[in-house]
């Protein structure tokens, strides 16, 4: 295949399907409907080997080549919508009240279904493809990419390499992202109490005071990474929820405060887990106070490795222009629970331009279905890439 406007027949039947499935958006370990959906089409297409109810709505089919032995490569897509109201006042809007896709996957599962169709018709390809149909990556523990890992994905259908793509605003349509290495950050999220004595507001000086504990903990933790972290390392810890008294003349007994770390290596996983902790327990005893602590590691850091990314490159290439392709693209401190399906098998993962839209998770965003045949078509030429006849 070489570029796209083979694929403009079947953009309009696909675009059908995502404006479809972005009418009926359903949140994670829910997807009963869009599930159903996808295995419809699949067997459609006739693809006969189809294996549903993985990590409960999760699905993977099999595309067995015609040109002989060779491996199988995962191609992965995920399927989950998020409790959003939707706002962006588009004729194929959510029917659903509160929930939308606000992050593409509508138009990823399109894309991974347009993709499938092509090559299942076709055929001409070494070895098999597999397609991954991914529940729930939008929670924040355990996610669907985790599980399907965990029940056996990788060694139940054989898959020695997995890619994945995702949408991005702001990159112009027709262009893709990549790099070597890291590109989308860890997602862990951490817990403080701060557990003083209360009393009433208008005498302070018989309290400790969380409040004002929790105040300098949340000032504190900034020099975590301003003053104890290499610049040139990245490293983000943000507060993100602060609960205290519900009274004016109140001075609570605790005080909750909760946020989350991005990081793009291990090691500096470690680092905020045990420095975040030091800081407030530090804090909190200087004030007579102290604390309950909790770290919680969700989704590690998403590192596409050598060889896949060059594969992913060079199908990229294939499909359009080569200065169309940055392959040197700023890393992202957004996480994405791919990064699970690559520490079990090496692969890459790859940005496709949306055009100037809505950012992600925005009530406004809509997945552009002009970007479409770029993800069919990488689909595509990633199979002929790596499994050419």
């Amino acid at each position: 295949m070489n570029g796209i406007e083979m694929l403009r027949d079947l953009q309009r039947e696909v675009t059908e399907w995502r404006r479809y499935l972005h009418e009926h958006p359903e949140l994670d370990y829910q997807e009963h409907n869009t599930a159903k959906f996808v295995t419809d089409k699949l067997a459609s297409f006739g693809i006969n080997h189809i294996e549903t109810g993985i990590a409960e709505t999760g699905i993977v089919a099999l595309i067995q080549g015609e040109g002989g032995d060779g491996p199988t490569i995962g191609l992965r897509a995920d399927m989950d919508a998020l409790p959003i109201i939707e706002a962006s006042n588009k004729p194929w809007s959510s029917k659903n009240p509160g929930i939308m896709h606000a992050c593409g996957h509508d138009g990823h599962t399109a894309m991974l279904l347009g993709a499938a169709k092509y090559l299942a018709s076709t055929r001409n390809f070494k070895g098999c493809v597999a397609l991954i149909f991914q529940p729930a990556e939008e929670p924040e523990f355990p996610t669907g990419g985790l599980r399907m890992v965990q029940e056996g994905i990788m060694d139940r259908f054989s898959i020695s390499q997995v890619f994945g793509m995702h949408n991005r605003p702001g990159i112009e349509i027709g262009k893709f992202g990549i790099r070597h290495g890291a590109i989308m950050g860890s997602q862990d999220d951490f817990d403080i109490v701060v557990k003083g004595r209360g009393g009433h507001a208008a005498h302070p000086h018989r309290t400790i005071d969380p409040v004002v504990i929790g105040a300098q903990i949340i000032i504190g933790l900034q020099t975590l990474v301003s003053r104890k972290t290499d610049p040139m390392e990245t490293l983000v810890i943000s507060v993100t929820k602060l609960n205290a008294a519900q009274a004016y003349n109140v001075i609570p007994d605790c005080v909750t405060i909760a946020g989350t770390v991005r990081a793009h290596s291990s090691g500096l996983r470690d680092f905020a887990e045990r420095e975040i902790l030091a800081v407030a327990q530090g804090i909190a005893r200087g004030f007579g106070a102290d604390i309950e602590f909790k770290y919680c590691r969700n989704v590690p850091v998403t590192v596409n490795h050598p060889e896949e990314t060059n594969l992913a490159i060079k199908a990229a290439r294939s499909l359009v222009e080569a200065e169309s392709v940055n392959d040197k693209m700023r890393p992202s401190m957004g996480a994405e629970d791919f990064a699970y399906m690559l520490e079990a098998r090496p692969g890459a993962f790859i940005f496709l331009g949306n055009g100037p839209t809505a950012e992600c998770h925005s009530p406004a965003y809509d997945f552009n279905d002009e970007a479409l045949p770029y993800g069919i078509g990488y689909w595509v030429n990633l199979v002929d890439t790596v499994l050419g006849a």
